[in-house]
């Protein structure tokens, strides 16, 4: 599913990015790449909030579309719905 309409209070995990390389290399940068897992706090609005690592970031509604995630559940990733 994509990052953009992942549910609030939820721990996915990063499966794919598409973007070009220069935003992709910029996700990376701030700690979002293929397996990382990160919390949505937020996704109403025109933006999504989410925790990477020890940080919150906000992403725009676009953006947030390109990146698809799966929901994590006792240590396992689920597969994409």
């Amino acid at each position: 599913m994509p990052l953009s309409i992942a549910p609030s209070n939820v721990t996915v995990e990063v499966k794919r990015i598409v973007a070009d390389d220069k935003v992709k290399k910029h996700l990376g940068e701030l700690g979002i790449s293929a397996g990382t897992r990160i919390t949505v706090l937020s996704s109403d609005g025109g933006s999504v909030i989410i925790i990477v690592k020890e940080g919150r970031l906000c992403l725009d509604r676009v953006l947030a579309s390109r990146i698809t995630v799966a929901t994590v559940h006792d240590n396992l990733t689920l597969t994409e719905s």
